[in-house]
């Protein structure tokens, strides 16, 4: 499933966040790269354990906790410390990759198994040229290049890349989710289920008829869970 969730940053959020931008310390992002993912990357990443890293994190963690989409179409068991990346100049794209299945949790000392992949734009589309984020689905290519502080959710198993920037720079934080619920097309159907009850509510309350759907959500979830 691949899913846009609007404004999930602040305007003050975002202030914020280019404010601890203007002089982070930046790094090749291919140093944190496995060896075919080395071959198709040429982009910047903010250094992880800088004050601007650690406190862009907190805040989109802090935006995903209010984010009921979120939580909604993602079912988190456990997410990956958002990061931040830059394309622009000589270091300007990604090309066709698929994201590792596996991500190792350093501070957590854990992995995380890489479900849903994220990216939260913090640069708006007016800003660069090119760069846009490219996913390969069974509808085929899905070009996605959001307005600053939107994001954009998609399967871990997708075929994706990033275009070269041509103008500017294009600023995004990223991340992987391990979802309790580990099938795309299960959690495709609870989130449609989830959004049929939640306008079902809307147009007619509460009635024995969403108690009863309610149940059969639960109950698919209780069966698809891992906990």
């Amino acid at each position: 499933m691949l899913l846009t969730l609007p404004d999930l940053l602040t305007p003050q959020d975002l202030q914020t966040a280019r404010q601890l931008l203007h002089h982070a310390p930046w790094a090749d992002g291919r140093d944190s790269a496995g060896t075919q993912a080395r071959q198709a990357k040429n982009n910047e990443q903010l250094l992880h354990d800088c004050e601007a890293a650690r406190r862009i994190a907190a805040m989109v963690l802090a935006a995903l906790e209010r984010s009921a989409l979120f939580l909604t179409a993602t079912l988190p068991r456990r997410v990956f410390p958002p990061r931040v990346n830059r394309y622009g100049g000589s270091n300007n794209h990604y090309d066709k990759h698929v994201d590792g299945a596996v991500r190792r949790m350093a501070a957590q000392r854990e992995h995380l198994r890489t479900d849903i992949s994220c990216t939260v734009f913090l640069s708006g589309p007016d800003e660069y040229d090119g760069g846009e984020l490219c996913i390969d689905d069974t509808f085929g290519e899905q070009r996605v290049k959001l307005p600053a502080g939107h994001a954009v959710i998609y399967p871990g198993t997708s075929v994706h890349q990033v275009r070269p920037v041509t103008r500017g720079q294009r600023l995004a934080c990223f991340f992987w989710v391990e979802s309790l619920v580990r099938s795309d097309a299960q959690r495709r159907l609870l989130y449609d289920m989830d959004m049929a009850l939640l306008r079902l509510r809307q147009q007619h309350g509460e009635s024995p008829e969403t108690v009863a759907l309610t149940g059969s959500y639960h109950n698919l979830l209780r069966m698809w869970a891992d906990t």
